[in-house]
């Protein structure tokens, strides 16, 4: 498992930004964003002190006047569990963080400065951008049970990076509970209050997702269903139907064109 510098913490992110490609592009014209599709904006003035960056998971049918710099997010936005926990919207003040504020910066220089390779600095950039939004989202937790909540917990936090870092391991609940440092009773209990399912409801969960996303670039479905952690093609296929209600092979013959 790949560890933070941070002793007792692991990257809640990385599994997500291996499996679910981020593309973010810069709109030429702030106005022009398109409304319901996630969009990412730079607002504020930093001599005010209200400087900002801004998530909003549907877009914006009305872009704030105060707006510098919009960015169309595809986080496999619709596939990725992550972007369906975030809440509608995230607003971080660009004072809060060094880094965030330095980052912000930087791409309104770009942005200013018309020098070559713009168009690709910015949407990197941009990129660097909604990561900073992304940990101060996970960082804050949620009121509701979710992923989110899971993530910002101290210790479950451990238990579903195992999971998402590790889909294919016979993960048992006396496993995550001892990755998360905790006691059987006291681990289930504290997962399912704060992710609102159970921890094999949830590895079940996860499989699936990554399950779908190789049959939609033409994996076969019992490699598929050994790369997912499922015991056999044919459990695989029982908790699919299920759970999608079409068999992968299904979803398999549909190849690419899925995507």
């Amino acid at each position: 498992m790949i560890q933070s510098t941070t002793p007792g913490k692991m990257d809640r992110l990385a599994a997500f930004i291996e499996v679910f490609k981020l593309r973010i592009a810069v709109v030429s014209t702030p106005h022009a964003s398109s409304p319901g599709s996630p969009a990412l904006l730079l607002a504020g003035s930093e001599d005010e002190g209200n400087a900002r960056v801004v998530f909003r998971l549907h877009g914006f049918s009305e872009v704030p006047d105060d707006v510098r710099v919009v960015a169309e997010v595809n986080f496999d936005n619709e596939a990725n569990p992550l972007m369906s926990a975030l809440p509608d919207e995230i607003s971080v003040p660009l004072g809060g963080s060094v880094a965030l504020q330095a980052t912000a910066m930087a791409f309104l220089s770009e942005a200013a400065e018309g020098r070559c390779g713009r168009s690709a600095a910015l949407n990197r950039l941009a990129e660097v951008l909604m990561l900073m939004v992304l940990r101060s989202a996970i960082d804050s937790g949620a009121q509701q049970p979710g992923l989110l909540a899971g993530l910002a917990h101290a210790s479950l936090h451990r238990a579903l990076v195992s999971i998402h870092e590790m889909p294919a391991h016979p993960w048992t609940v006396d496993d995550l509970a001892a990755s998360a440092a905790m006691s059987r009773s006291a681990f289930m209990s504290s997962f399912r209050t704060t992710v609102g399912m159970t921890p094999m409801a949830y590895l079940g969960a996860w499989r699936l997702t990554l399950a779908r996303r190789h049959l939609k670039a033409g994996e076969a479905v019992k490699l598929t269903a050994r790369r997912a952690g499922f015991g056999s093609a044919a459990a695989f296929s029982r908790a699919f139907s299920r759970a999608y209600g079409h068999a992968p092979a299904d979803l398999k013959r549909a190849g690419a064109s899925a995507l």
